[in-house]
Order: C-alpha cells, then sequence, then structure tokens
C-alpha cells in the first residue's frame, strides 16, 4: 500500500500543516522524516491554532499512529514541552506517538555553538535559528552524536556525553571566547528527559515496515522546503538534513518502492526566513502587503518573512529533485487585493536567459527575475470550496503557474480552516508521470 511523502517546493513555510492536517483523515500513519524543532506547522482546528514543532500533524486526530523518525533532531526539553502543551489543551499523548531509537539528540553544547558560530559570521551569517540542529547533524554526521537509545543506558550515555562535552567546551572557550556548559547539569538534566520518553522509544523502522506491510497508509512529513535541503537547495543558506522526497527513506528507514506519491505544497507567491538568494522578493510596499496579509511570520522563532512573487523556476527544480506527483496550491486568498499579478518566467545575468534553475549561487544572487503579468481577480476567495466557484481570474493564474511550474493541482487553499479547502483529487491515486524540464537549454551556468 502507498506511501505519500509531502514536501515544500519553496523555502519551506508554504503551509504544509494544513495539507498534512488534512491528508491525516485518509491514513494511518503520520511520520516527520527529517529536521528539528526549528520548523513549525500551524494547524487551524475550528477556532484553535496549533503550533508544532517536532510531533507529527496526526496528532490532532483520534486514532492515528504519529512517529518521530530517526532523520530527526530531537531537543528532549522542546519535545516535553510540545507534549505537554498539547495535553494541556485535551490533545493525548500516549500510544500515539513513538520515537526512534535511532534519532538523534541535541545537547545544551550543540546550542551554545550554534549561536556562537552565527555570531562569529557577522554580517556573512547563515540565519540560523540558533537551536542547535546544524551541530547536532554534524555531530551525526561526524559519527559522535548521541542518539535516543544512549538515553536509557545512563553508563554509555554518561561516557559519551563526557568525551563530547570536553571537546565542546574547548572549541566554545579557546575558539568561540564563548562560555562552557556544565557536564553535571547536562547529565542530571537529561537523565530526567530519559524517564520521561522512554515509553515512547522504539524501533521505527521496523515498525513502519510491519505497517506498510499489513497495507496501512503512510503520510511522511518533512519539515522546511526543497531549496532548503543540504544537497538541492541554495547552499550554503539551506538546512542541515534533506527535505526533499528521498530524505523520507534514509530518515524513516523505508525503500524507495514504497513511496507512491508525492505531493509538493507551492504557496501562492514566495517566501523566505534567514539569509540567501531569493530573485522574486520584493523589498517594498508590496513585499509588506504580502507580509501582512498572509501574517507572513515564523511559527517558530516570529522571525518576519521575506515575500516576493511566485516563481516558476523553482517550482520547476523542485519537480524534478522531488517527482511530484501533484501540488496543492496554498494561501490564494492572500492575492484577493492585487490589481496585477507577476510571475517569474526566467532569470537574465550578464546578459544570458536562464529558463531553467541554475545551480550557480552568485546567479541566483545577482540575476534579474523576468516575469509576466497577470489582472488580479479583486474578489474573496475566501472559503470558497468548489473549484468552479473560484473567480475566473484566479483559475487563470493557478492554470498559468501550474503550467509553467510543470505541475497538476489537487488541493487548493482559500483559508486557514480546515473547511476552507477545494479538493480536486484525493491522494492515493495512482501515481502519474513526473513533467519534463520546461525551455530550452542554454550555455549558461553549464
Amino acid at each position: 500500500m502507498p506511501v505519500l511523502v509531502v514536501v515544500g517546493a519553496q523555502w519551506g513555510d508554504e503551509g504544509k500543516g494544513k495539507i498534512i492536517d488534512l491528508l491525516t483523515e485518509r491514513v494511518d500513519i503520520v511520520a516527520r522524516y527529517q529536521g528539528g524543532h526549528n520548523a513549525g506547522h500551524t494547524v487551524v482546528v475550528g477556532m484553535e491554532e496549533f503550533i508544532l514543532h517536532l510531533i507529527p500533524s496526526g496528532v490532532l486526530h483520534k486514532g492515528k499512529q504519529c512517529i518521530i523518525g530517526n532523520g530527526v533532531v530531537i531537543d528532549p526539553a522542546a519535545l516535553i514541552e510540545e507534549m505537554d502543551g498539547l495535553a494541556s489543551r485535551g490533545i493525548a499523548i500516549d500510544e500515539n506517538l513513538l520515537i526512534s531509537r535511532n534519532a538523534h539528540l541535541i545537547m545544551p553544547y550543540h546550542k551554545a555553538i550554534d549561536v556562537a558560530n552565527e555570531k562569529l559570521r557577522g554580517n556573512k551569517k547563515i540565519g540560523t535559528t540558533g537551536r542547535g540542529i546544524g551541530p547536532a547533524y554534524a555531530d551525526k554526521i561526524s559519527r559522535r552524536g548521541i542518539r535516543m537509545e544512549d538515553l536509557l543506558e545512563p553508563d554509555i550515555f554518561r561516557d559519551r556525553l563526557a568525551t563530547n562535552i570536553g571537546e565542546a567546551n574547548f572549541i566554545l572557550e579557546r575558539f568561540y571566547n564563548a562560555p562552557v556548559v556544565n557536564q553535571d547539569q547536562v547529565f542530571e538534566e537529561y537523565m530526567s528527559y530519559a524517564q520521561r520518553l522512554k515509553k515512547y522509544v522504539t524501533d521505527t523502522t521496523l515498525f513502519i515496515n510491519q505497517a506498510i506491510a499489513k497495507k496501512k497508509k503512510v503520510l511522511a512529513e518533512g519539515a522546511q522546503g526543497t531549496h532548503l535541503d543540504v544537497d538541492h537547495g541554495t547552499y550554503p543558506f539551506v538546512t542541515s538534513s534533506s527535505p526533499t522526497a528521498g530524505g523520507a527513506c534514509t530518515g524513516l528507514g523505508i525503500g524507495p518502492n514504497t513511496i507512491t506519491e508525492v505531493m509538493g505544497i507551492v504557496k501562492a507567491y514566495t517566501t523566505r526566513v534567514g539569509s540567501g538568494p531569493f530573485p522574486t522578493e520584493q523589498e517594498n510596499a508590496m513585499g509588506e502587503l504580502l507580509r501582512s496579509r498572509g501574517r507572513e511570520f515564523g511559527a517558530t522563532t516570529g522571525r518576519p518573512r521575506r515575500c516576493g512573487w511566485v516563481d516558476t523556476l523553482i517550482i520547476r527544480h523542485a519537480v524534478r529533485v522531488n517527482g511530484f506527483t501533484s501540488v496543492a496550491i496554498t494561501k490564494l486568498d492572500v492575492l484577493d487585493t492585487l490589481d496585477e499579478l507577476k510571475i517569474c518566467v526566467g532569470y537574465e545575468y550578464k546578459g544570458k536567459l536562464y529558463e531553467e534553475m541554475p545551480s550557480d549561487l552568485s546567479v541566483l544572487e545577482r540575476c534579474t527575475p523576468r516575469y509576466i503579468t497577470m489582472p488580479g481577480w479583486k474578489q474573496t476567495t475566501i472559503g470558497i470550496r468548489k473549484y468552479g466557484d473560484l473567480p475566473k481570474k484566479a483559475r487563470a493564474y493557478i492554470e498559468k503557474v501550474c503550467r509553467l511550474s510543470g505541475v497538476k493541482p489537487a488541493i487548493i487553499s482559500t483559508g486557514a480552516r480546515r473547511d476552507e479547502t477545494i479538493i480536486m483529487e484525493q491522494p492515493f491515486k495512482k501515481a502519474v508521470k513526473t513533467p519534463a524540464p520546461r525551455g530550452k537549454k542554454t550555455s549558461a551556468g553549464r
């Protein structure tokens, strides 16, 4: 039976939380496969708003199994705080949550190094949240990370902590001139977390594969978006893991042949948080309008998001590296008041036209976007539930963006609530062939 992977097609913050919440009704398991608590999914249920950071969005539905996979890095304090916050609002956290034994821990020294490193970079900083995500993944790749299973064995945890904290404190003190971390305090603190979390820790790879063999439906959710992927994003201004669809295989321990559908989430305009290139950014009144109407402030940090026009080149790149079988269009209603809309269809740099996203960061940083302009619909779309009821000009905009991006719309969000949605195609249908790249090859950037 199928696994459906949900992936952001831009730089994250596309509205994945709502879409995952909607799709959860049709699945048995919702599994998070990468990232940490630096990301947030916002879900509106009735009149209540929930912001989830580590726990999969499926927790808001009774009877759904939620999994935090091995590809996620976990700050135990943040996870427990999130669990307690949900419990205080009547959302049960019990056997419905499983945590991978192989998921790596974020330690206090990771956060200290993260903050110190950003400070040292000055105006060349990456724009991290300072929550230790990158340093935790660095330890994982360097084969000195501490995993959830280590937390359950006090002697093993103490030994590994002693080794790692000695090195981390040396770097903090000698290189960053920053305060060191107290080993005994960290040990006692994390032992208390172990007591709280141990009942949830298990072999989630075995569990999820057994579930697939029993024909259970699985929704794999990532954090961030395609262009923050450490391999396929705008490196080095990326996250430290793989939000793209392939990350679901390594982050959950499932085979690629189990994935039958990949849904991309496309915001009707574009946003980005932190540093890095953003060709269609509007650092003007239009950008402010999009930010205000779209409430574009980070769910985790509250940072204002950079805002701009939709960019079909970055969406086509996301189609290629993820193999989208369909997309969900979100935040269409944010554009309701605009007289006209712009769609990026190419970049110009040093006299050369790029019709596909270049891998050269210097081109992305310095290019001039080329737009086509479409008329706005000047009508509210909030709450519309049938595609034919959308204003004709809104349908024209959606169809143009999808055609230029090489995607097929399955869902259109017309507001924050669950019922403010147009369902054009239900998930778990037979996958369609990924569209080929659009446009002619150019010598530029080859």
